[in-house]
Protein backbone atom coordinates (compact mmCIF):
# COMPACT_ATOMS: atom_id res chain seq x y z
CA UNK A 1 0.00 0.00 0.00
CA UNK A 2 1.60 3.10 -0.87
CA UNK A 3 1.56 6.34 1.49
CA UNK A 4 -1.95 8.20 -0.54
CA UNK A 5 -4.05 5.19 0.10
CA UNK A 6 -1.93 4.77 3.68
CA UNK A 7 -3.29 7.90 4.75
CA UNK A 8 -6.71 7.41 2.95
CA UNK A 9 -7.21 3.96 4.56
CA UNK A 10 -6.33 6.10 7.89
CA UNK A 11 -8.72 8.77 7.38
CA UNK A 12 -11.48 6.36 6.66
CA UNK A 13 -10.91 4.51 10.11
CA UNK A 14 -10.94 7.72 12.08
CA UNK A 15 -14.09 8.49 10.09
CA UNK A 16 -15.89 5.08 11.22
CA UNK A 17 -14.17 5.70 14.76
CA UNK A 18 -16.68 6.44 17.86
CA UNK A 19 -17.07 10.38 18.83
CA UNK A 20 -14.54 10.79 22.09
CA UNK A 21 -16.61 10.45 25.23
CA UNK A 22 -20.45 10.89 22.76
CA UNK A 23 -21.62 9.21 25.70
CA UNK A 24 -20.90 12.30 28.04
CA UNK A 25 -22.29 15.52 28.68
CA UNK A 26 -19.95 17.90 26.97
CA UNK A 27 -18.46 19.37 30.10
CA UNK A 28 -17.48 16.14 31.10
CA UNK A 29 -15.43 15.52 27.81
CA UNK A 30 -11.59 15.05 27.19
CA UNK A 31 -10.30 18.16 25.41
CA UNK A 32 -9.66 16.41 21.76
CA UNK A 33 -9.05 17.99 18.40
CA UNK A 34 -11.34 16.49 15.28
CA UNK A 35 -8.52 15.54 13.64
CA UNK A 36 -6.99 13.28 16.67
CA UNK A 37 -6.93 9.92 14.97
CA UNK A 38 -6.02 10.77 11.53
CA UNK A 39 -2.72 9.18 12.09
CA UNK A 40 -2.10 5.97 12.98
CA UNK A 41 -0.70 4.42 16.18
CA UNK A 42 3.06 3.60 14.75
CA UNK A 43 2.76 7.22 12.93
CA UNK A 44 1.75 8.77 16.20
CA UNK A 45 4.65 6.73 17.82
CA UNK A 46 7.30 7.75 14.94
CA UNK A 47 6.61 11.43 15.32
CA UNK A 48 6.72 11.76 19.00
CA UNK A 49 10.01 9.53 19.30
CA UNK A 50 11.41 12.42 17.02
CA UNK A 51 10.03 15.28 18.89
CA UNK A 52 11.05 13.19 22.24
CA UNK A 53 14.60 13.34 21.00
CA UNK A 54 14.66 16.77 20.05
CA UNK A 55 14.22 17.41 23.70
CA UNK A 56 16.48 14.98 25.07
CA UNK A 57 19.21 17.10 22.21
CA UNK A 58 18.02 20.40 24.09
CA UNK A 59 18.54 19.29 27.31
CA UNK A 60 22.34 18.48 26.35
CA UNK A 61 21.74 14.58 26.74
CA UNK A 62 23.90 12.40 23.95
CA UNK A 63 21.95 9.73 22.30
CA UNK A 64 24.82 8.18 21.15
CA UNK A 65 25.11 6.40 25.18
CA UNK A 66 23.51 3.09 24.75
CA UNK A 67 21.92 3.71 27.89
CA UNK A 68 19.51 6.96 25.90
CA UNK A 69 19.57 6.10 22.16
CA UNK A 70 16.42 3.88 22.36
CA UNK A 71 14.81 6.36 25.20
CA UNK A 72 12.41 8.58 22.40
CA UNK A 73 11.00 5.46 21.07
CA UNK A 74 10.06 3.62 24.24
CA UNK A 75 8.79 6.93 25.81
CA UNK A 76 6.52 7.21 22.84
CA UNK A 77 5.66 3.97 23.00
CA UNK A 78 4.59 4.34 26.47
CA UNK A 79 2.64 7.26 25.63
CA UNK A 80 0.53 5.78 22.79
CA UNK A 81 0.19 2.34 24.08
CA UNK A 82 -0.13 2.70 27.75
CA UNK A 83 -0.09 6.00 29.14
CA UNK A 84 -2.60 7.79 27.37
CA UNK A 85 -4.96 4.27 25.12
CA UNK A 86 -7.59 5.64 26.79
CA UNK A 87 -7.92 9.02 24.38
CA UNK A 88 -8.81 6.60 21.77
CA UNK A 89 -12.71 5.12 22.02
CA UNK A 90 -11.49 1.71 20.48
CA UNK A 91 -10.31 0.78 24.23
CA UNK A 92 -13.49 2.10 25.73
CA UNK A 93 -14.76 -1.87 27.36
CA UNK A 94 -17.57 -3.38 26.73
CA UNK A 95 -19.66 -3.25 29.83
CA UNK A 96 -22.01 -6.69 29.25
CA UNK A 97 -24.37 -6.79 32.12
CA UNK A 98 -26.46 -10.06 33.37
CA UNK A 99 -29.58 -10.02 34.45
CA UNK A 100 -30.30 -9.61 38.28
CA UNK A 101 -31.86 -13.69 38.41
CA UNK A 102 -30.54 -13.46 42.47
CA UNK A 103 -32.47 -10.95 43.38
CA UNK A 104 -29.40 -8.72 44.99
CA UNK A 105 -30.46 -5.52 45.99
CA UNK A 106 -28.26 -4.46 48.15
CA UNK A 107 -24.97 -2.04 47.73
CA UNK A 108 -21.87 -3.83 45.30
CA UNK A 109 -18.83 -2.18 46.07
CA UNK A 110 -15.66 -2.83 44.62
CA UNK A 111 -12.81 -0.77 46.32
CA UNK A 112 -9.28 -0.40 45.96
CA UNK A 113 -9.08 -0.06 42.14
CA UNK A 114 -5.27 0.44 41.55
CA UNK A 115 -5.46 3.72 39.46
CA UNK A 116 -2.81 5.50 37.49
CA UNK A 117 -3.02 8.38 35.45
CA UNK A 118 -1.36 11.78 34.66
CA UNK A 119 -1.56 15.08 35.19
CA UNK A 120 -2.36 17.40 31.95
CA UNK A 121 -0.99 20.19 33.90
CA UNK A 122 2.92 18.77 34.00
CA UNK A 123 2.24 15.53 32.32
CA UNK A 124 3.68 13.77 35.42
CA UNK A 125 1.97 10.59 37.44
CA UNK A 126 -1.42 10.18 39.08
CA UNK A 127 -1.11 7.44 41.51
CA UNK A 128 -4.07 6.18 43.68
CA UNK A 129 -6.84 4.02 44.22
CA UNK A 130 -10.57 4.33 42.73
CA UNK A 131 -13.63 3.09 45.03
CA UNK A 132 -16.96 2.45 43.16
CA UNK A 133 -20.15 1.24 44.35
CA UNK A 134 -23.91 1.07 42.49
CA UNK A 135 -27.27 -0.51 43.43
CA UNK A 136 -28.17 -3.19 41.68
CA UNK A 137 -31.76 -2.92 39.94
CA UNK A 138 -32.42 -5.91 37.09
CA UNK A 139 -29.23 -6.37 36.41
CA UNK A 140 -25.67 -6.65 37.47
CA UNK A 141 -22.37 -6.44 35.71
CA UNK A 142 -18.90 -8.37 36.14
CA UNK A 143 -16.52 -7.01 38.62
CA UNK A 144 -13.99 -6.73 36.47
CA UNK A 145 -15.71 -4.41 34.12
CA UNK A 146 -15.48 -1.94 36.83
CA UNK A 147 -12.25 -2.12 37.00
CA UNK A 148 -11.93 -1.38 33.35
CA UNK A 149 -13.60 1.51 33.25
CA UNK A 150 -11.86 3.42 35.70
CA UNK A 151 -8.90 2.41 33.98
CA UNK A 152 -10.10 3.28 30.28
CA UNK A 153 -10.85 7.17 31.35
CA UNK A 154 -7.51 6.95 33.97
CA UNK A 155 -5.27 6.36 30.87
CA UNK A 156 -5.49 10.03 29.38
CA UNK A 157 -4.10 13.03 30.61
CA UNK A 158 -6.28 14.48 33.19
CA UNK A 159 -7.29 16.37 36.74
CA UNK A 160 -8.86 14.34 39.42
CA UNK A 161 -12.18 16.17 39.59
CA UNK A 162 -13.17 15.36 35.79
CA UNK A 163 -12.10 11.90 36.01
CA UNK A 164 -14.32 11.12 38.99
CA UNK A 165 -16.91 12.97 37.48
CA UNK A 166 -16.31 11.07 33.86
CA UNK A 167 -16.21 7.33 35.74
CA UNK A 168 -19.67 8.17 37.73
CA UNK A 169 -20.96 9.19 34.24
CA UNK A 170 -20.21 5.90 32.63
CA UNK A 171 -21.08 3.63 35.29
CA UNK A 172 -24.53 6.04 35.26
CA UNK A 173 -25.00 5.17 31.51
CA UNK A 174 -23.77 1.65 31.53
CA UNK A 175 -25.51 0.18 34.41
CA UNK A 176 -28.70 1.48 33.85
CA UNK A 177 -28.91 3.21 37.00
CA UNK A 178 -28.06 6.23 38.37
CA UNK A 179 -27.32 4.87 41.84
CA UNK A 180 -23.45 5.17 41.66
CA UNK A 181 -20.88 6.22 43.98
CA UNK A 182 -17.48 7.13 43.00
CA UNK A 183 -14.74 7.89 45.32
CA UNK A 184 -10.70 8.53 44.53
CA UNK A 185 -7.90 8.99 46.28
CA UNK A 186 -4.54 9.84 44.86
CA UNK A 187 -1.06 11.10 45.31
CA UNK A 188 0.21 13.97 42.44
CA UNK A 189 3.40 14.06 41.28
CA UNK A 190 3.34 17.83 40.50
CA UNK A 191 2.55 18.56 43.82
CA UNK A 192 5.02 16.07 45.80
CA UNK A 193 8.30 16.27 43.26
CA UNK A 194 7.74 19.95 42.06
CA UNK A 195 6.68 23.09 43.56
CA UNK A 196 5.66 22.79 46.97
CA UNK A 197 7.58 19.04 46.66
CA UNK A 198 4.71 17.98 49.63
CA UNK A 199 5.13 14.29 50.07
CA UNK A 200 2.72 13.99 52.63
CA UNK A 201 -0.75 15.35 51.22
CA UNK A 202 -3.30 13.64 49.07
CA UNK A 203 -6.46 14.41 46.85
CA UNK A 204 -10.08 12.77 47.28
CA UNK A 205 -12.96 13.22 45.28
CA UNK A 206 -16.10 11.88 45.04
CA UNK A 207 -19.35 11.77 42.76
CA UNK A 208 -22.62 10.80 44.55
CA UNK A 209 -25.31 9.91 42.05
CA UNK A 210 -29.33 8.72 42.94
CA UNK A 211 -30.25 7.61 45.88
CA UNK A 212 -26.51 7.81 47.10
CA UNK A 213 -26.39 11.65 46.98
CA UNK A 214 -30.04 11.95 48.75
CA UNK A 215 -29.90 9.03 51.29
CA UNK A 216 -27.21 10.05 54.05
CA UNK A 217 -27.26 6.61 55.98
CA UNK A 218 -26.35 5.08 51.97
CA UNK A 219 -23.71 7.48 51.87
CA UNK A 220 -22.24 6.82 55.35
CA UNK A 221 -22.41 2.83 55.37
CA UNK A 222 -20.54 3.63 51.60
CA UNK A 223 -17.65 5.58 53.33
CA UNK A 224 -17.71 2.93 56.41
CA UNK A 225 -17.36 -0.09 53.94
CA UNK A 226 -14.07 2.17 52.63
CA UNK A 227 -13.00 2.45 56.31
CA UNK A 228 -12.88 6.25 55.90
Amino acid sequence: MDNTAAAAAAADGAANRPAVDAQLPADLRTPLRPDAFQLSDEEKITAISGHFREIMEILGLDLTDDSLSGTPKRVAKMYVQEWFKGLDPKHRPDVKLFENRYQYQNMLVERDITLFSCCEHHFVPIIGKAHVAYLPGEHVVGLSKLNRVVQYFARRPQVQERLTRQIAEELKNTLRTNDVAVLIEADHLCVMSRGVNDTSSSTLTAEYGGAFGRDDALRQEFLRLLGK
